[in-house]
């Protein structure tokens, strides 16, 4: 537990892309941000759980439910959740329009800012084309990104020995290829151009893991990042002033990553 001291409020802070139910999942970290940070709206913007990867393969440690704890204790102690399904828990999306825990179902939400914009906030897998109409090869693909992943994992392991940081071999490699830079372009100028025909001022979204904020020829494109590469967010500062954090550079300042239960505080209120 934490003194209040140490918790960062938000008006409203968007998570996506945590795919609970893989190995590359970093759900210490995660637990770490929710401990640290408390908000008004908490939006999660798909791809919570990864169905596709629990379907070949069950995998899931005491973290992973610890975080699923965890957002619903939020919710509990009055955080608005709206969770919007993304392709990797597609399932969900049958139960748009339901309250499950206090946990909203959307399938896209208008978020109205403190200073009075209205953002779209949609997973974005809908303007995908490969996902959209050819899943295959959206699995195919996956596959090929579970073995990066992978190989991220052994690079970060001899980092930590060496005494270095967290620093992520796959987003790095995404940004170099030049086929990712234009397929995050193609998608980026979707996501704003869909935000254009519905008369908002911008979008938050997630799915391309790569965290983003720019202004698209009069309408504001955020990405909030992904929690298996990037570790990152987007906040709401109570001015209505919007910005990415990126936990892992925010952590190196303080110990180590605290290891303790992060549910102790909800065993004792029991």
């Amino acid at each position: 537990m934490h003194a209040d001291d140490d918790v960062q409020r938000y008006r409203a802070i968007w998570i996506s892309d945590i795919h609970l139910g893989t190995k590359a999942c970093k759900a210490e970290f995660l637990l770490d941000f929710l401990r640290r940070t408390e908000c008004e709206t908490l939006y999660l913007v798909g791809d919570i759980i990864d169905g596709w990867r629990l379907k070949r393969h069950w995998y899931w440690p005491q973290a992973h439910n610890d975080v699923v704890q965890k957002l619903l204790r939020k919710a509990r102690k009055g955080t608005r959740v709206v969770y919007l399904p993304g392709n990797h828990d597609e399932g969900a999306r049958q139960f748009v329009g339901l309250t499950f825990g206090g946990v909203e179902v959307h399938d896209d939400h208008i978020h109205t800012t403190a200073d009075g914009r209205r953002l779209l906030v949609i997973h974005g897998d809908q303007f995908d084309v490969v996902v959209r109409y050819a899943k295959w090869l959206a699995h195919i693909g996956d596959t090929a990104y579970v073995v990066l992943l992978a190989c991220n994992t052994w690079v970060n392991a001899l980092r930590r020995r060496l005494g270095f940081q967290y620093w992520s071999l796959s987003a790095y490699l995404k940004h170099k290829a030049k086929t990712a830079v234009e397929f995050i372009g193609r998608f980026e100028r979707a996501l704003a151009e869909e935000a254009r025909r519905r008369g908002v001022d911008g979008v938050v979204c997630g799915h391309v893991h790569t965290a983003q904020m720019a202004d698209m020829q009069g309408v504001l494109y955020t990405n909030d990042g992904d929690w298996v590469e990037s570790c990152t967010a987007l906040v709401e500062h109570h001015t209505g002033e919007l910005e990415i954090l990126r936990w892992t550079e925010m952590m190196k300042d303080r110990p180590a990553l605290q290891r303790e239960d992060p549910l102790d505080e909800d065993r004792a209120a029991a």
